[in-house]
Parts: C-alpha cells; structure tokens; sequence
C-alpha cells in the first residue's frame, strides 16, 4: 500500500498560525504602528472574515483562498496587537511619560544584590515619583547599581529606596560589531539605569515581598548553600556546579566558560531544553513506579506539570527553559488524554504560546538556538544515523549520541557564526563526552539537593559532584588547548547568514527526497552567496578608516587600511582580554582586521601628537600641553581629545584652526560637558564619544 506523503502543514495547524504571528510581531516591532490601527483593522477583518459563513457554500468555495488570506491578515494585526500592548512604553502611567530631573523617585528591589567588579546590581521597579509636595504614581523596571563604598548589603529582595539622581537613558556603545544593549534592555522593559553612592539613596521602612518571588529566592539560596558546603567554596567546579543545576553564573570564571564555548559544548552549562528533557525522562521513570501515583494519570501528569515549572523559575525562566516546558506540558497532556500529535504541531504550539506571552523572546537567541537544534535533531537525527550499520551494542550509542550531535549542528551553526562569530571544530568528540557526563553530573546534583541532611550522604556525594565536574573540565580544558579546536573570527551578515540556511536546507531536502529544484536553488544561493564574500573582500581590501572606540575609562583608537590596523590607546586595555572582546573584537571581525602593526602605510606620526593618515590632519592630546600662539594658526582636521588634560577649548582656537574636536570615552564626563559649551559658544563641530558613541570615520 502506498504511503501517503501529507505535507507538514497540513499536520501541523499550529505552524500555519505561527508563521502569520511572527510576521506580525515583527511588522510591530520595526514599524510601530499605532494602536488605533491595529484595532480597525482586527474589526474589519473579523467581521470580514465572519460574513463569509453567510454566503451559499458554492461562493464560499470559491472564495476559499481570500478567507483564508483573511484569517491570516487577522494573525498578522494579532501579533501587532500582542506586541504592542507588551511594550510598557505605551501604559499611561509608564514613569517615562512624567518622569523629570529633579523629581524623587521610590523604587522597589525587585531581586537579590548581585555582586560585580566594580558594583553592585539589582533590577528596580519604579512605583512613584515625588515632585514638590505631590506624589505622581508610576511603574516601570530600572537597572541600579550601587558604588563598592554604599551600604548596599543591609539591601535586600522587597526593599524600597528613595534616590534622588538623574536616571540615564541606556544606550548602545556604538562601536562596530557591538552587541546591541540597548534594544536588548528594550526587551525587557528597561530603558533607564542609575549609579548611585551613598549620598543618592536612602532606605524607606515600607517593604514589598511577593510570596512566590520569596520562596523562589529562598530555594535557591538554599540550594546555592548547599553546594557550597558540600562541592567547595570558590572554586571552578562549584561555579559549573552552579550553572549546571539552577543556571547560577555569577561564580563561573571567564576563562572557563569561553573554554566550553570554543569547544563547543557551553550548552552544557547554560540552562537549557536538554536539562529539562532529561529530568521529564526521570520524572516520567519515577512517578511511573511510584505506589499510588502510579495508578493514576491525572496524578502524574499534574505531579510532572509541577514539577517542571518549578524548575524552569527556580532557573530564572529562560526562552529556553521556558519553551522546553511548555513543550514537554503539550506532549504530556497529549500523551495523556489525546491520540499522538505531530512533533512539528507540538513545537509550533510551544512557540506561539511563549510569543503571546512574550513576544520579544522571538529575538532570543536562546530561544532561536533551542527551537532550530530541535527541528534539526527531528528532521536530520534519523537520517544520520542511518548512515552506518554498528553491530556493536555500545559503541552503537556513541554513534546515536553523535546523530544527534551532528543534527542540532545542520540548522545552528549559520546562526551561531552570525551571533560568535566562531566555529567549534570539534564539538563532536566534546559533546560525545560532556553529554553523557553532564548528565550524570546533573543527576547527581539533584541527589545531593535532595539527600544533602543525611549523614554522610552529602558528604560522599559532594566529593563525587566535585571530582565530576573536575574531571568534565579537564576534558573540556585540554580539547580547548588543541591548536584548531576552534575556527575564529568568522565574519558574517544578515545577508551571508540567510544565503547560507536557504543552500543548507535546500541540499538537505534534496538529500532526502532528490528533489533536482533545490539542488539547483541551493548552488545559486551558494553562488550568491561567495560572490557577496567576494565583494566584501574587496570592500575591506580598500577600507581606510579612523575609529575613536567607546571604551569608559579608556583612550583607544584604530587607523585602519585593508586588513591591518595600528592601536593607539591604553596598554591596560590590551593586557584586559574581557574589555577587549567585549568592545574591541566585535569590530575587528567584523571589518576583519588581521594584523595589528606598529604603523599602516599611509600614515606619519609627529612626536606622538599630529598623524597625517590619508589627507587627514589629525592632532591627538592625551596630556596638558601648553601651545604657544603662532603667527598663523595650524590647520587640523581633527582634535582628538583624551584622558581629561587640563586645557581650555578657547585656547586651542588661538593656535589651531580645526573642523571637528572629538572627545572620547576616556575622558570626565563633568569637563566634556564644559567643554561642549565652550565648543557651542565658538560654534566649533564637536562630538562626544561617550554620549554619541563610537566616532567612526571613512578617508
């Protein structure tokens, strides 16, 4: 008997519904389109769409096709509603709208302190604003961070402060290739933050604790607790103890955590749907067994539903997390009460209901990664596998295990190239490891959480969860250490990273089913897609460009010409790896940049101070210096200020005449300020690295 072939689309409803969701979402996003819009049109394509059941059944059929259209156009105005009402922005009483200089402000602490470098972090929630002798009520997030010096740590999770200091709106960095905080921060409804010392707060009597927020820090406290006492303080395998059970990251090191990203398996570490999987599967193994519970399957499911949301808040509910558990909540009701459902339906359902909730998780990369490794896993895993006969029992396993591996991989690398900018070369033997390892670490954990009050019992497992979790590091250290475990510095676009999935999914189809029209689909797309390398090639073959880098604190300048570029700036930021991957790297890839040399063909240095690069007259001050007035002024094109001199903007005029004075990250932000007047007074172009960002320009 022939197989019917149905296509997915038909078996999966949900995803005929995603797809028109998401585009509405972001139409809403980039466009805002305002909400007496939406409304009139979600009226007219409804009522539309409604009066087609009262047509004769011959015109309806006809006209299938437009109802269909319709109920598509009415997804599409549902996504633009969902996302514009999640915007707090758009609230009457968003603290924005109202919020002055001078006003007060009362905020709630909205988490535990967080412990940084050189801070202290907690996220606020803004309830009122005191202005003169009136109360204005207002409600919206706000990132605090509190000075080393301030009495933070009498503050805690319920707390209410009053500060009285101007709120600073987030921006991006502006450097190349920078991530993008501001509009990350925008998805989480925080768009102000705030420094405050001693002087700026001060803690009100009046406390704000929500029961369910309460418990949930407590739990993990105490679990934290736990693994302290019994892994060890301070130490590497307590940090990926940690991270590994509740997502904890404040005690991982660095070093350690870009050790597993380069190998391949940091997956491992951040909370994901493989943690969820594998305690669903033990849930299911345990609950199945149980006397009493056994017996009964609304019991079981309301037993394993509980519990797997519970874990995913006590991890912190990420996308990932959160998506793995309201996917694994659909198959096991599916499971329970209904008949098979298809894969794809059930994935397609998670996500529509995780975006209604949060629309904005459509930008998460955690989010994008879980549900393209799944899809990957789903469509390619069997295929893979089938590859090979292996007779033998175990090492047929390993060869499953890296199915799978090699299946997630097909529909994440393009997006990872496109967000890290590398590639783990061998993830294959890493994962084929840390997998098996992680698991029995993660089981373990959750043995020792649970048994940690009985003698000795805790002890013994703690060793075990330690030597562990030492011994998955080792692993991970000594793979790093090989010379191309990792291909870096991968330069990518949007444009490049499309091309790439549209030739990798059409060769797998025509893989699978030898389907000649996507072969050929795919080697034009490739082709596209190595002419648009080859023209980027030539664009950065030709790229002559000046970048003043916003880096706080921090004087650092590129002169760039093709591949190579010369530094000019701190030695302490060259000897700090994190500053630089965070500001500098990004940009480097991505006008990739090569070779760092003493000096780039068409540029002269004088003294430290004047470069002539291309023919552009570039004078750079990083210390007091005193000009003597010449006879006629010197003509610069531009002032590179640094490192706060004392020097006075007048002054300058008398000796230079000048275009353009840049004033860059390095410097106070009290005297760019004074300066910037002075500038305006003179009617002088001036630009202000640390509030306009990165100062990029093209010879």
């Amino acid at each position: 008997m022939k197989r019917l072939n149905i296509p997915i689309w038909k078996t999966a409803p949900f995803l005929r519904l995603l797809l028109p969701f998401i585009a509405g979402i972001l139409l809403e996003w980039y466009l805002q389109i305002p909400l007496t819009i939406i409304c009139i049109s979600i009226v007219c394509f409804t009522t539309a769409y409604l009066l087609f059941y009262f047509l004769p059944i011959g015109v309806r059929f006809k006209l299938q096709s437009l109802q269909g259209l319709l109920l598509n156009l009415i997804l599409i105005n549902f996504g633009l509603f969902i996302t514009w009402q999640k915007d707090i922005r758009h609230t009457n009483n968003w603290y924005g709208q109202n919020y002055h200089d001078s006003d007060y402000l009362v905020v709630c602490i909205n988490e535990p302190i967080v412990e940084k470098t050189k801070s202290y972090k907690a996220d606020g929630y803004i309830e009122s604003m005191i202005r003169s002798d009136s109360v204005i009520k207002g409600k919206g997030k706000l990132l605090l961070y509190f000075s080393k010096d301030s009495s933070v740590k009498q503050l805690h999770y319920g707390d209410k402060i009053l500060i009285s200091k101007n709120l600073q709106a987030i921006k991006n960095s502006g450097n190349p290739g920078a991530f993008n905080y501001e509009r990350y921060a925008a998805f989480q409804q925080t768009f102000h933050n705030v420094f405050l010392k001693d002087k700026d707060w001060v803690k009100l009597k009046e406390t704000k604790v929500n029961w369910f927020n309460q418990f949930i820090f407590s739990a993990r406290d105490k679990i934290l607790a736990t693994l302290e006492k019994t892994v060890g303080a301070n130490t590497n395998e307590l940090g990926i103890a940690e991270a590994l059970l509740i997502g904890y990251t404040n005690d991982l090191d660095k070093d350690l955590v870009q050790a597993y990203s380069n190998t391949g398996v940091v997956h491992i570490i951040a909370i994901s749907g493989m943690h969820l999987g594998l305690i669903y599967v033990m849930l299911v193994w345990i609950f199945a067994r149980t006397p009493l519970i056994k017996k009964s399957k609304i019991t079981q499911v309301v037993l394993i539903l509980s519990c797997l949301w519970l874990f995913s808040i006590l991890t912190g509910g990420s996308a990932s997390v959160l998506r793995s558990a309201v996917m694994f909540s659909f198959i096991t009701v599916g499971k329970t009460f209904f008949r098979q459902a298809s894969i794809y339906n059930s994935l397609a359902a998670s996500a529509f209901v995780m975006l209604c909730y949060n629309p904005y998780y459509l930008w998460d990369v955690g989010f994008q990664l879980s549900y393209l490794a799944v899809v990957g896993i789903i469509v390619f895993q069997k295929p893979i596998y089938n590859l090979f006969y292996v007779k033998n029992k175990w090492i047929d396993k390993v060869w499953q295990l890296a199915a799978v591996s090699l299946a997630a991989q097909i529909l994440t690398f393009p997006i990872c190239i496109y967000y890290f900018h590398q590639f783990p070369n061998l993830f294959l033997i890493t994962n084929i490891i840390a997998v098996p390892l992680s698991t029995i670490i993660l089981f373990a954990e959750i043995g020792l959480v649970a048994l940690a009050w009985v003698p000795f019992v805790g002890i013994y497992l703690g060793k075990a969860v330690a030597w562990l979790v030492w011994l998955m590091n080792k692993i991970i250290l000594s793979v790093n250490d090989i010379p191309f475990a990792v291909w870096d510095r991968i330069p990518a676009t949007v444009f490049t990273t499309w091309s790439l999935y549209i030739v990798v999914i059409c060769l797998a189809v025509w893989l699978l089913n030898k389907n000649k029209q996507l072969l050929e689909i795919s080697l034009f797309c490739l082709l596209t897609f190595t002419i648009a390398q080859v023209y980027g090639k030539w664009q950065i073959a030709n790229q002559h460009k000046l970048i003043v880098y916003n880096v706080p604190q921090h004087q650092a300048i590129d002169f760039i010409e093709g591949n190579n570029y010369q530094f000019v700036g701190d030695s302490a930021l060259l000897a700090d790896g994190m500053l630089q991957n965070f500001h500098l790297k990004p940009g480097r890839i991505q006008m990739q940049l090569n070779k760092q040399v003493d000096s780039v063909k068409n540029i002269f240095t004088a003294q430290d101070l004047f470069y002539q690069f291309g023919n552009k007259k570039i004078l750079l001050i990083d210390k007091s210096i005193s000009f003597e007035v010449p006879q006629e002024k010197i003509n610069v094109d531009i002032i590179i200020i640094s490192k706060s001199p004392k020097l006075y903007i007048p002054q300058l005029t008398n000796v230079f005449n000048c275009k353009q004075i840049i004033f860059d990250a390095s410097n106070s932000l009290w005297k760019i300020e004074k300066w910037k007047k002075d500038c305006e007074r003179l009617h002088l172009q001036n630009y202000s690295v640390p509030q306009q960002g990165a100062f990029i320009l093209e010879l």
